[in-house]
């Protein structure tokens, strides 16, 4: 048995596979995460020791970089240097707002500390001044912070100083978290590097703590301890991850985008974009022939790191998005969530404020006394109170109410939908929308209709996916080594050399059996960005990066010249993976239907069973699929049917 348990801001999924054959359970997430880890495994129904391999996605990265609840951190950089983090880069993520602030750096100034030592392309021109190193650890002894990050200027190139300081704090102050910049991102620009090192720093005493408690419990229950999803999209060792926490901050979101490329494989689609809806927000991604895009430029509460990660763009719109009316009066839904704790009003746990959920119930989508989770019973009639904070002010029946938050929500999910197709060159009417999360499915068709995206995926543990693309995930590992060169200098040699070097790194962690996949990073001379494509024979390389800067930006200059800025190895351990098909089973019409409102018109809507849908099952919109775990709303002038995985496919 290979099992996932992904842990999201309202709800715990967990995913068992076991010969093939799928099994899910969902409950709410709790306060402490590890305990929830562990209460899912037991509400699956297995056995510890039946568990082959066990993966986790965890929020704790995550959620203590955007709520800047991560460890006491210092610096300690190159004399001249101690500002780079807060300085930082010209572009403005609001151009013309007068008034916006920069989030501020993790880093306070008082305990961002410098070492007189200077190292140029070329190696050293000032050596480490031991006095000045002296005079910092006694620094860093009055300053108790928890964490410490060392990032010296070209340190990427020639990374002795950063040794040599690494060793002296560990020596000195072993109990502390060092992260140091050529062991976490061997790359240049020292605005990102020293960023995401400071970050890894800021991150590690955190994940670190969390993970040894969940080690332990799972040592208790005699469950295998987990390895933990990296942002990548591949699973590392616990040990990896307690010391590459920056690397673990797209944990959960990476997890979906695997399952669903995985499912739309087989289904037959190699082109979608994913749509994964919970309860505190959405993560879409472009898949691509197959194979989920990934990006070095990401950043998440305002702080770049610049580590690999699927391409996920996210929005704070999720079921338990919270409803309310902005200073210009215009309806609004999210950022704000209602979360677990406690949640939408329809929960029944103490909630008043509307949500997304909440609307979505009004307008009988979700079923009044639906369970969620196994604990929460939907009860509309406190949605309906909950929505007089919106219907009084502005005037509106409960009806119009629920729909505008709809729409506001829907709004705010087609625009990260382009954003990760229009905005990167790839036209959506030409994919597929798989859906998936607690909520996507009920939002699917109405967001493909915006975006004229012919074909919606609705996979049988879309409530889960997330989870089940952790059992399915591979060892992963990734490597990066610059090279600065034209393409027209460079020889063949330089590239083996610096792949050679990490495909001893990685079979030394991975092992000898490794999958190995070579890439570089190219770029126009004189370009401030750079594009990665397949490494290997310099022509073929070059004609890819022009295919791929016209697909990204709309043209190419091939009597430019161009040239290589890094190297990069991926290293993957592939596992077995199940052919998740689906048994028949005949469909019992049940006559049951649900008053529904679409487009402003109440219909008696019938509501099917998804349990009782085998392979060739049919649908026809308008009708709604109650999932074990999901629910999909299929809107009028969309059918199709459940194909031989088990995937429901609508067609509009």
């Amino acid at each position: 048995m290979r099992i996932g348990v992904d842990v999201g801001g309202t709800f715990t999924d967990v995913v068992g596979i076991v010969d093939g054959r799928v099994v899910t359970a969902k409950l709410p997430s709790t306060p402490e995460q590890s305990e929830g880890v562990l209460a899912a495994i037991e509400r699956l129904g297995v056995n510890g020791p039946d568990i082959e391999a066990f993966a986790h996605g965890t929020t704790v990265a995550t959620n203590a970089l955007l709520e800047r609840k991560g460890a006491r951190t210092a610096l300690i950089t190159t004399d001249g240097f101690r500002d780079v983090i807060e300085i930082g880069r010209q572009n403005r993520p609001s151009l013309y707002d007068l008034t916006a602030n920069r989030p501020p750096p993790l880093v306070e100034r008082d305990l961002r500390f410098t070492v007189a030592e200077r190292c140029g392309p070329e190696g050293v021109i000032e050596p480490l001044g031991e006095t000045a190193l002296e005079g910092v650890l006694q620094k860093l002894e009055q300053s108790e912070p928890d964490a410490v990050a060392v990032c010296l200027l070209f340190g990427y190139l020639h990374p002795e100083h950063e040794r040599a300081v690494a060793a002296a704090v560990r020596t000195r102050f072993p109990h502390l978290h060092v992260s140091v910049s050529h062991e976490v991102l061997a790359e240049f620009r020292e605005f990102e590097r020293f960023s995401t090192t400071v970050a890894d720093a800021y991150l590690g005493p955190r994940l670190a703590t969390y993970l040894e408690n969940l080690a332990r419990r799972c040592d208790r229950e005699r469950v295998p301890r987990p390895v933990v999803m990296q942002s990548s999209g591949g699973v590392m060792d616990l040990e990896r991850a307690t010391s590459s926490a920056a690397a673990c901050v797209l944990s959960g979101p990476a997890a979906g985008v695997v399952g669903a490329s995985h499912v739309a494989g087989l289904s037959g689609f190699a082109d979608v974009l994913t749509f994964d809806m919970g309860g505190t927000s959405t993560d879409v991604a472009p898949i691509v022939d197959g194979r989920a895009e990934r990006t070095t430029e990401g950043a998440i509460g305002g702080v770049p790191l610049k580590l690999p990660m699927v391409d996920v763009h996210t929005v704070g719109a999720g079921g338990g998005s919270i409803a309310w009316i902005d200073d210009g009066g215009a309806l609004r839904a999210g950022p704000r969530s209602a979360g677990a704790n406690p949640g939408p009003a329809c929960y029944g746990r103490g909630g008043r404020e509307p949500t997304v959920s909440d609307a979505n119930l009004v307008l009988g989508y979700l079923a009044e006394g639906a369970k969620l989770g196994g604990e929460i019973t939907l009860d509309r009639e406190l949605s309906l109170k909950a929505l007089e904070s919106i219907t009084e002010p502005m005037s509106l029946d409960v009806v119009d109410a629920a729909q505008g938050i709809v729409r506001v929500a829907n709004a705010e999910m087609v625009r990260a939908l382009r954003v990760v197709s229009v905005e990167r060159g790839l036209d959506p009417r030409e994919f597929a929308l798989i859906a998936f999360g607690g909520a996507g499915p009920l939002h699917a068709c109405a967001l493909a209709e915006e975006l004229d995206m012919p074909t919606v995926i609705i996979p049988q543990a879309g409530g889960v996916l997330s989870a089940l693309g952790l059992a399915l995930s591979e060892m992963r590992a990734d490597y990066v080594q610059p090279l600065l060169a034209s393409t027209h200098e460079l020889e063949t040699t330089w590239l083996d050399e610096a792949l050679e070097s990490m495909i001893s790194r990685a079979e030394n962690e991975l092992g000898p059996g490794a999958s190995l996949e070579r890439a570089a990073d190219l770029r126009y001379v004189g370009q401030s960005f750079e594009l990665t494509v397949p490494a290997g024979d310099l022509a073929a390389m070059t004609s890819a990066f022009h295919d791929a800067h016209e697909r990204r930006f709309g043209y190419r200059m091939e009597d430019e010249p161009v040239e290589t800025v890094g190297v990069r190895l991926t290293a993957t351990t592939p596992i077995e993976l199940p052919d998740l098909s689906d048994s028949p089973s005949a469909l019992e019409e049940s006559g049951e239907t649900r008053a529904a409102n679409f487009d402003g018109e109440w219909d008696q809507t019938p509501v099917l069973q998804r349990t009782m849908m085998g392979p060739g099952t049919k649908v026809e919109g308008p009708c709604i699929v109650e999932f074990a775990e999901a629910t999909a709303v299929i809107r009028p002038g969309w059918a199709g049917a459940v194909d031989h995985v088990g995937t429901l496919v609508v067609s509009r």
